[in-house]
């Protein structure tokens, strides 16, 4: 199965799951277990929630992660303040890269918006170099659209 076939699964699963719950923080927590379970050579899957200019922990599946991210730092913070996915190969490359798990080596992070507002980022974690690429982003896509629907509804 290509890497397209494969995000068009997750994108069935996560609407099947998601389809008729607003909760936002339901729909995150599923969302996690989804990707965490599909996904080879991850080590974390979740969700960093936005409150006032910083980022905190919210639905995961991994390890204990850090707690609060300052917008701006790392690369979910990046992802906040660029308002565009992170896509890194290597997160010791990373200048300001915030490491949680020493075994996570490379990562993408995708913005989450409601309403025109960054409420989120989705963060994933690989223990491999290169894990994530433009496939990946566009499948993940896919899935944090589902999210912000659900939110709007």
């Amino acid at each position: 199965m290509d890497k397209r076939e494969f995000y068009q699964t997750l994108v069935q699963q996560v609407d099947a799951i998601t389809a008729g719950e607003t909760d936002v923080i339901a729909n995150m927590a599923n969302i996690s277990a989804i990707l965490f379970n599909a996904l080879d050579d991850v080590n974390w899957v979740g969700f960093y929630r936005l409150d006032n200019n910083e980022l905190i922990l919210g639905p995961f599946q991994g390890q204990v992660a850090c707690i609060r991210i300052p917008v701006g730092k790392g690369v979910c913070g990046s992802a906040v303040s660029e308002g565009k996915i992170q896509v890194v190969e290597d997160v010791h490359q990373f200048s300001g890269h915030i490491a949680c798990d020493a075994a996570s080596n490379s990562e993408i992070v995708l913005p989450v918006y409601v309403a025109d507002q960054c409420i989120a980022v989705l963060d994933i974690d690989s223990t491999a170099f290169a894990k994530f690429d433009q496939h990946d982003a566009q499948g993940l896509q896919q899935i944090v659209d589902i999210l912000q629907e659900r939110c709007q509804s």
